[in-house]
């Protein structure tokens, strides 16, 4: 894991950098500097717009008495899209615009919820409350004394 955060941390800003040198070299640095400028306020308006649709549908899922789990994916894409976009860079752009525009965010969403359920893992949690240590997993089964009240704060 920290050799997958060291590579994107490095490797993705170190070839930002090196494409905005070299658009910067083919259009001048003014332009390159403005449509970054342009890229950035263009995707917070945007990402904010998508939040406040997305925040609308996760109400109407509430009012409708059910799980909204597609509008907490499609929130959680328009943060990490909506981030993307205001960093600097036009990769990082590219792949924001993706998150946050609702046609392709839709084809995302199945590679997100695959990796997610790939990488899921039954976690067990050890709490210490006032009846006793207790092992509870988090598929809702509960490995302490079946009499016990568990009350977690």
């Amino acid at each position: 894991m920290f050799l997958k955060l060291f590579l994107l941390f490095t490797i993705v800003p170190t070839i930002e950098i090196w494409l905005i040198i070299k658009i910067g070299r083919l259009i001048g640095p003014f332009p390159t500097v403005a449509m970054l400028l342009i890229s950035g306020a263009v995707g917070a308006y945007y990402a904010r717009r998508q939040g406040l649709y997305v925040i609308n549908q996760f109400t109407a899922t509430l009012n409708r008495g059910e799980f909204p789990a597609d509008a907490l994916l499609d929130g959680l894409l328009v943060v990490v899209g909506g981030a993307l976009m205001v960093a600097p860079g036009f990769i990082t752009d590219i792949v924001g615009i993706i998150l946050v525009t609702p046609l392709s965010r839709r084809s995302v969403k199945p590679f997100v919820v695959r990796w997610a359920q790939r990488n899921m893992k039954a976690r067990v949690v050890y709490s210490s409350g006032f009846g006793g240590n207790h092992r509870t997993d988090f598929n809702g089964g509960q490995a302490g004394r079946p009499d016990d009240d568990v009350i977690d704060v």
